[in-house]
């Protein structure tokens, strides 16, 4: 998004107009950006058999889903539903890796049927898997590195206390199941955490799944995961990818090396790919000066963008109104019947009733854990392609509440 001549845009789309077409509150979504953050992981591990996976958990809209078909991803799903969206919008089955957590083997019966590609993440699965379909079956298995990543305990899932993956501990265990049952595991996965601060971390992880492979024949692929971090703030730390494709994608040529093959590299990001792309916006319903604050109340609340409240997460928000105007204080809230608050003593260009306000990176996991508490609506979904705006979800209505409802005769 940028300011041009005083109003902001984005590919040159006016935000003035979509917020006039589409009202408020609104999510848009700008492919442009997904584009760029694809290419540039692309370019920054060069020289390596290189799959990018999009992680679309993040942001499954079918249209955002199409889109990372035409670049040429891969799909990391987590749930069935994802594996059908992913087969709806085009992706063949052998290009989507179904990495689920505590689900049953009937599941799992339902994406082997389905043709795509499977992880397994605990002993009894691996076992009842083992008993089903012996060597019949390719299957790659999710180790657990026992390593603390991730910005937020939440969003942690590669520690001791996870409840991801096999842990290392128990690659004896593994060995002998696969022995047993005679498995074809074709690769391992790892993925420590999102919005991991320190790349060392992810390094040392890297290495003990590579130091893990050297104890496994005839594998296909690693795949480790993501947890590339953005920018929120200006001056925000983030992942410098290009440094740290130079030191994987050289650590990687090595083990291949050793390793006697040369395996698939497989990454799974999601918010890297989507969360700079997207734009949440809400106008605000009315200004509340108390004795300790000047709350900015909006026309939208948690039910619509609960990472605030849910992980402490921090998401810049603009006046895109009055953008030349002088910056005060403000605490800005949402219409829940919750302390949904999205921000404490934000400096924000001075707001006045009926303005909308952006807020920045919400591409990922925003409107994908979105709800409808209070009974209130979820937004639209507008994608900016090429310079022109598609509705891609309209907004809900009161049929869209009901719909699912059975009323009874008392």
């Amino acid at each position: 998004m940028k300011l041009v001549n005083g109003n902001y845009q984005i590919d040159g789309v006016q935000v003035s107009d979509l917020c006039n077409k589409y009202d408020t509150p609104l999510y848009v979504y700008e492919t442009a950006k997904m584009e760029e953050q694809y290419n540039t992981l692309k370019k920054s591990f060069k020289g390596l058999d290189l799959q990018i996976n999009y992680a679309c958990k993040a942001l499954t809209n079918i249209n955002v889903l199409k889109f990372f078909n035409q670049l040429g991803t891969g799909l990391d799903t987590v749930s069935i539903q994802e594996v059908q969206l992913g087969l709806k919008a085009g992706f063949k089955p052998e290009n989507i890796l179904y990495t689920p957590n505590c689900v049953s083997l009937a599941e799992i019966d339902q994406a082997i049927g389905y043709g795509v590609r499977i992880n397994i993440d605990n002993i009894s699965i691996l076992e009842q898997f083992g008993d089903k379909y012996g060597n019949t079956v390719p299957l790659g298995i999710r180790i657990n590195p026992h390593i603390l990543g991730g910005g937020n305990s939440k969003i942690s899932t590669g520690n001791i206390d996870s409840k991801f993956g096999i842990s290392i501990y128990q690659l004896a265990h593994v060995h002998q199941i696969i022995e047993s049952y005679d498995l074809k595991l074709e690769g391992l996965h790892m993925h420590t955490g999102s919005d991991i601060l320190d790349t060392e971390v992810f390094l040392s992880g890297i290495e003990i799944m590579l130091n893990t492979a050297m104890d496994f024949k005839g594998l296909k692929y690693i795949d480790l995961g993501s947890g590339f971090k953005v920018k929120y703030k200006p001056d925000d730390v983030f992942t410098n990818i290009e440094e740290l494709g130079k030191e994987v994608s050289k650590r990687f040529k090595t083990f291949c090396r050793e390793y006697g093959d040369e395996l698939t590299l497989i990454f799974e990001p999601g918010k890297f790919l989507v969360s700079e792309a997207g734009y949440f916006f809400a106008r605000v319903n009315v200004i509340k000066q108390t004795p300790a604050t000047v709350f900015a109340g909006l026309d939208t609340g948690q039910n619509h963008l609960i990472r605030p409240m849910f992980y402490d997460s921090y998401h810049q928000i603009l006046n895109v109104s009055r953008p030349q105007n002088r910056s005060r204080v403000y605490s800005v809230v949402g219409y829940i019947c919750e302390t949904d608050t999205f921000g404490w003593n934000r400096r924000i260009n001075e707001i006045a009733e009926g303005d909308v306000l952006c807020f920045l990176n919400t591409g990922a996991y925003c409107f994908q854990m979105s709800s409808n508490y209070n009974s209130r609506y979820r937004p639209a979904e507008v994608l900016i392609h090429k310079g022109s705006d598609y509705l891609i979800r309209e907004r809900e209505n009161m049929e869209d509440l009901l719909r699912n409802q059975v009323e009874v005769d008392f």
